[in-house]
């Protein structure tokens, strides 16, 4: 090893789904919208100066921090943006949990969070989930420098009630305790409102799943005035000109496009109680889903096998082969067709498997 890499700071990366290159493939492995983006959003795209690319973008994003806050009911000051809610979480991550006590997350969630401890030096501790995948409130009522976890949780899909989160949040007053938010549109209730009555509450969305424009990496969180602040603090001391002009723009006219939001969110929710049944039928199990996708396990049939035959007919799942999960399958809801795709290949694979 060369004498310089002593001081290189060494960490496990993050490993995001794959993003196959070939087309023609029904990709259910990440998560993403099956439909396009607003028409509102193509409209604001037609509407860019080619010119305007010279220019910096506005440091505050202040066109998209506007519209945010004004869909949700919150003022300006209350609104952080970034480049996907990763760029967010991660910001809340420097700027929050710098306790020596550790930060809390579930031991089955996001894989990127244990990342970012690593990376930023962060003491944490996984807290084991029940075996119906739900999390105890009284197992977060310890020394912490800091809470997160999402809800409904990735990749379990399981969704906490208002009730639990903020029994969660009222028992840590001296801890700052972030919600990541990403698939709440689907059918969950939002904490969002309870950041008017907790200042250590954070709560993060992304326009990644409900929105459809993972591409255009669009992440925001909500909390009071003096945590969005210590935020901006720290994110203008890294970069000020994160978000580009035309991701700005764009992102203002989607947050504002509510019909079609509206829209796309019941199709998705249609699909998936719909895939739950067909699921079901052909011998899975899976906690209830309240997301955009469905963490499942076939009674008899190997989640690696089906994995494995799904991927050769060109239809890409989500497969971690860790503990406790190297069982289960997470498959995101995409079309009706490409659902009806995916049962057809599964009769294929599970009949040949009885064999």
């Amino acid at each position: 090893m060369s004498q310089w890499e002593n001081n290189v700071r060494k960490v496990v990366p993050y490993t995001p789904g794959e993003q196959p290159k070939e087309k023609n493939i029904i990709k259910l492995n990440t998560n993403e919208n099956p439909y396009p983006p607003a028409p509102a959003v193509k409209a604001a795209l037609d509407g860019f100066s080619y010119d305007d690319m010279r220019l910096y973008p506005a440091p505050d994003a202040a066109e998209l921090v506007d519209a945010i806050a004004e869909t949700y009911s919150v003022e300006p000051e209350q609104v952080f943006v970034g480049v996907g809610s990763d760029d967010v979480i991660s910001m809340a991550f420097m700027t929050f949990f710098n306790s020596d006590k550790p930060v809390l997350f579930p031991d089955i969630t996001y894989s990127f969070y244990d990342v970012w401890a690593d990376v930023y030096g962060i003491p944490y501790k996984q807290i084991p989930l029940a075996p119906d995948f739900r999390i105890a409130p009284q197992d977060y009522s310890q020394p912490n420098g800091g809470i997160i976890f999402p809800n409904p949780n990735a990749p379990t899909g399981v969704l906490e009630s208002v009730d639990t989160v903020e029994q969660i949040i009222k028992a840590n007053p001296d801890s700052v305790v972030i919600i990541d938010e990403a698939y709440i549109d689907f059918g969950g209730v939002s904490v969002l409102p309870l950041v008017s009555k907790y200042e250590n509450l954070l709560v993060v969305q992304t326009f990644s799943k409900s929105r459809s424009m993972a591409g255009m990496r669009i992440g925001f969180a909500v909390g009071s005035e003096k945590l969005i602040k210590y935020m901006n603090d720290v994110k203008f001391s890294v970069n000020s000109y994160t978000m580009n002009r035309v991701t700005i723009k764009c992102g203002a006219a989607a947050v504002r496009d509510k019909a079609y939001f509206e829209e796309t969110c019941t199709k998705i929710i249609n699909t998936r109680e719909n895939a739950k049944k067909e699921l079901t039928k052909r011998g899975f199990t899976f906690p209830d889903s309240m997301s955009n996708f469905i963490f499942a396990k076939h009674r008899t049939a190997s989640a690696q096998m089906i994995f494995n035959e799904l991927k050769k007919r060109r239809i890409f799942v989500r497969h971690w082969n860790k503990p406790v999960i190297c069982d289960y399958l997470r498959i995101t809801v995409g079309t009706d067709d490409e659902m009806n795709a995916l049962y057809k290949a599964l009769d294929d694979i599970l009949k040949e498997a009885a064999k």
